[in-house]
Order: C-alpha cells, then structure tokens, then sequence
C-alpha cells in the first residue's frame, strides 16, 4: 500500500459524533461529517445508540470516500465507557451512560473491591464516570447477560472491533478514571483479579497497532478498498495530547475541550494530586502517566448560555472587569475543582447578554486555570477544540496563569491526534494563535477577586 495520507477518523464524543477527514500533509482537516450524539432513555437503562452512530459512521465512510479516497481509519472516542460482547462480538448488554446514576446505588459494595488512588491513579467519581463501577453495577444487575460476555472492551476498541472483527483495549481508555489500570506497573489494576474479569479484558495493544483491515462487508458497503487498515485507537484528550508529546518539548500543557475540558500537564512541576479535586493520572497513547484535572466546562457552557450567539464588545468586557461581575463554580457538581461547590452570581445584576458571555467565558477560564494548578502545569498551554476559538476564554487564561495560552487552529484537535496513529515521526504541526498575558492589572485585580470569592464559598 502506498503512504497514507487521508486519514479518516471516528470520533465519538459525548454531545456529538463526527468522522473527520484529515490530511497527514497538512495536518488539517479536508471535510467534516457531524451530527449530535444524545443517549437513549430507555430501558433497561439510559445507553448510547451505538445502531445509529453505526449507520452515520459507515455513511460518513461512503460519502468521504466518493470525495477523497480514505488511505486508513482511526477511532477516538469520549472516556468513562466500554462495552460487553459475547463470543460472536454482539453486545450483551446496551452501553451505558456514563451520567446515569445506577451505579451509585451499589456504592458501597463497589467500593470494598476498588482499588486506592494510590494504585490507579483514579479518583472516585459518581454516577458511572469510573467505568469499573459501571462493569460491576451491569454483572450485579444483570448477571445473566453478564455471563454471556467473551470480552470487555474500551469504548474506541468497540468499534474497532465492528470494523476489523477485532477485540483489543488499550491504554489510553484504560487509564481514563476507570479503576481497571494500573499506569505505574502498565497492567490491569487489582480490581481485575479481585472481580475475576482478567479472562474477559481483550489484550492491551499500543494505540498505533494496525488491528487489521476493513471487513470485507463494510468495505462493500462504504467503496472503500478492502486492505483500508484500522488503527486501534484511543481516548479523546490522549488524541489532543498526542501531537503535541510527538513534537513539543516540555514543559508545557494542552487543555482539551468538548462537554469536559481536560487538562494535561507534561514535564511539569512535581505536585501531590488531591483525588477529592477530580485530579486524575491519563495514560498516554506513549503509556507514560500525565498528572490531570477536568470539569464538565462544555456541558456548563452550553447551560449557561443556552446556545445563544456569542456577541460581546470591548465595553462588554470592561464592564465586566471593572465591575468584577464573577460567576463562581460549579454549575456542574459532583465533579471538577470545586465538586461541592453550588454556583452563584456576584454584581451581576441586569447585566447584558455581551456582559453575561464576557463572565461565563471568564468563569470557565479561571475553572481551567484552577485545574492547570492542581496538576503542576508549567511552560505554555495549547487549546484544543471549541473553546480554542473563545478569544475571552484565552484570553483570561493567560491572565490567570501568567503563561502564553496558543489557541489551536483545528476545528477537532482529537481528530488531528487520531490521524497521527497512522504517521511518522512528527516534527512540527500547526498551532494557531499565541496570546501573552495581558498587561493591564484591572485583568489581575478581577482575577484576585474571583478566588477570593470562591475561598470565601468555602
């Protein structure tokens, strides 16, 4: 086979789906297929509608292949999800969502098997964010689907496997918050062996091995040429985080945004991290642990403004300085910096819409700015995703950790990240726009009060 360029990539987050068309010379994106991604609500428990993202990725397959021949698949997909096939690689059970709650009706239970953060790197999470817990709470439940089950799988090596016939997991998933990996020894954690579940974990392979070729069915279906390899793939924020191990030098930082804004810390300063924080150890697709933090600052976006129209101006945004109208965490609980914490509003009354965008964009920058702290981040910090494109939220962050804040230029930077599994050595890609802290102390006067206010939250 000739060397691959056009890479396209399956990339399942939690509010939308995409495959996306990347070209490895250019390190960009040449066509974009989308469409919302929301759970079905419906017994025996809220689940992913796994048959339909199935159709649009073998459409969007079809469709980007009458436009650019695809050389090779990758797969990215959102955290905290996997998924149980018997031996003919059905699901045994639907894949469940992760913000369902079922799991934490057997709270105690799960928690006399798991193992210490110490071990995992994980903290404990509500709901099913740790995807043991998801995996226990389905063989108690369930024990008779349960014990139908020949695999457990990650939620990228899922599809890897309805593409290729395939079962593998790895690392990046793996080591993701779900209790089931140990980054120190590169193994599966305790919590494995304690549950009996080793039989049932596919094999670990790296992010980059080629599982094989495309079924020969689907490549019927699609008209792609029957030899298309797939990469195993890997978790969302390792993607955004891949090209940057591949080409930055330490220290610096990337922080990923979609419905949760990641935050990764590589060579940075050597910290403690407190579990009770949402700090977490990710696995990257290179297998070396990454000191990280996250809270859900997508899904508080898209509540906080309610899909309105960003239309701010610079008086909007010295209004806001100057007057310190503050948004103070969390309007998401149970997770993030700040988990206890109830949201509230300070000096913002009859405020404007540009005044209220301006506030939410510096509540989410100054969440991030807590997050990057907490894990030890140092040198710059690269955006990824949507809020790369929020010149407030930059711009803030750079005030806020007194580093340079670049604002990637990829509409998808998980969909760059993907791509490279099929690629060389990386030397350089492109990054965007760098923004240097600003000057003016009215930034650092606002930033001052607002962690006064959250300390004062206590």
């Amino acid at each position: 086979m000739s060397a691959m360029r056009h890479i396209a990539v399956i990339d399942i987050g939690k509010t939308n789906a995409k495959v996306a068309l990347v070209d490895l010379a250019t390190l960009s994106e040449v066509a974009l297929r989308r469409i919302a991604n929301a759970p079905v609500r419906q017994a025996p428990y809220p689940h992913h509608n796994v048959e339909a993202l199935w159709t649009f990725i073998l459409d969007s397959l079809a469709g980007l292949n009458r436009e650019q021949r695809i050389d090779a698949i990758s797969i990215t997909t959102h955290g905290a999800t996997g998924a149980l096939v018997d031996a003919a690689n059905d699901l045994v059970l639907p894949v469940l969502d992760y913000e369902f709650d079922g799991p934490d009706s057997l709270a105690v239970d799960y928690d006399a098997f798991r193992p210490p953060f110490a071990e995992t790197g994980t903290p404990r999470l509500p709901l099913g964010l740790n995807l043991g817990a998801q995996f226990f709470w389905q063989q108690k439940r369930f024990p008779a689907e349960f014990a139908k089950a020949a695999a457990m799988l990650m939620y990228p090596q899922y599809w890897a496997l309805r593409l290729t016939g395939v079962a593998a997991n790895e690392v990046t998933s793996l080591g993701c918050h779900t209790d089931l990996w140990n980054p120190w020894t590169a193994d599966f954690s305790s919590l494995i062996d304690r549950l009996g579940w080793r039989e049932l974990m596919a094999p670990a392979r790296p992010a980059k091995d080629r599982l094989g070729p495309i079924l020969p069915a689907l490549a019927a279906r699609t008209g792609l040429d029957p030899q298309t390899p797939v990469f195993c793939g890997l978790h969302d924020s390792n993607a955004s985080l891949l090209p940057h191990l591949l080409s930055d030098a330490p220290p610096f930082s990337v922080v990923s945004t979609g419905t949760w804004v990641v935050s990764m810390a590589v060579g940075g300063k050597q910290i403690v991290l407190d579990a009770a924080r949402d700090t977490l150890v990710n696995v990257s697709a290179l297998g070396a642990p990454v000191p990280s933090a996250r809270f859900m600052g997508g899904r508080e976006f898209s509540v906080l403004t309610e899909g309105q129209p960003d239309n701010w101006t610079e008086a909007d945004v010295g209004a806001v300085l100057a007057r310190k109208t503050l948004l103070l965490p969390s309007t998401q609980q149970g997770s993030g910096p700040f988990p206890h914490h109830a949201a509230t509003w300070l000096d913002a009354d009859h405020i404007t819409r540009g005044q209220r965008f301006a506030a939410i964009s510096f509540y989410l920058a100054l969440m991030t700015a807590t997050c990057l702290d907490l894990i030890g981040a140092d040198g710059p910090t690269t955006v990824e995703g949507p809020f790369a494109r929020n010149r407030l939220f930059v711009g803030m962050l750079a005030a806020s950790t007194a580093r340079a804040v670049v604002a990637s230029e990829a509409a998808t930077g998980t969909s760059i990240g993907a791509a490279l599994l099929a690629s060389g050595p990386v030397t350089a890609h492109g990054k965007g726009d760098r923004m240097e802290p600003p000057t003016d102390p009215v930034w650092g006067d606002y930033i001052s009060a607002w962690r006064a206010a959250v300390e004062e939250q206590g």
